[in-house]
C-alpha cells in the first residue's frame, strides 16, 4: 500500500489574490442588499393586506434613522450591482452586430446603464406624481 499523503488544496482566500475574484466577490455580496430591500418591501405588501393601521405603522417605523441609513447603504449598494451587471453584461451576452460591426462592450454597457436610469426616473416621476 502507498502510504503517500493525498494533495489538498488550500480554499481560504482563494478570491482575495485576483481582482477580478474580488470584483466579482463584492458584486455577489451586493445582491444580499437586493434580497433584503425585496424582503422589506414584500413586508409592506403583506401590511397594507393588513389593513390601514398595519400599514401605517410599517411606513412609521421606515422613519426610524437605523432604517433610513440602511435604505442609503442598500441604494450605493444596488446601484454597484447594476453597474456591474451591465458591466458583465458584453462579455455573457452574443455578439451583437450592427452595420457589419460587433457593437462595443461600452456601447452595450451604456445603453444597458441608461435604460436603468431613465426606468428609475420614470417609476419616480410616477411615483411622485402619485402621492403629490
Amino acid at each position: 500500500m502507498n502510504k503517500r499523503r493525498p494533495y489538498v488544496r488550500p480554499m481560504d482566500g482563494w478570491w482575495r489574490k485576483n481582482p477580478f475574484f474580488v470584483e466579482y466577490m463584492v458584486h455577489e455580496g451586493t445582491a444580499l442588499f437586493v434580497a433584503a430591500y425585496a424582503a422589506i418591501l414584500l413586508t409592506g405588501l403583506v401590511r397594507l393586506s393588513q389593513g390601514e393601521a398595519a400599514w401605517n405603522a410599517w411606513l412609521s417605523a421606515l422613519k426610524n434613522p437605523w432604517y433610513v441609513g440602511f435604505h442609503l447603504l442598500a441604494l450605493a449598494a444596488i446601484a454597484y450591482h447594476t453597474y456591474t451587471w451591465f458591466k458583465i453584461m458584453p462579455r455573457t451576452m452574443p455578439p451583437v452586430v450592427v452595420g457589419g460591426q460587433r457593437l462595443p462592450a461600452w456601447a452595450i454597457t451604456g445603453s444597458g446603464l441608461a435604460v436603468a436610469a431613465a426606468a428609475s426616473a420614470a417609476l419616480l416621476g410616477l411615483v411622485w406624481g402619485l402621492v403629490r
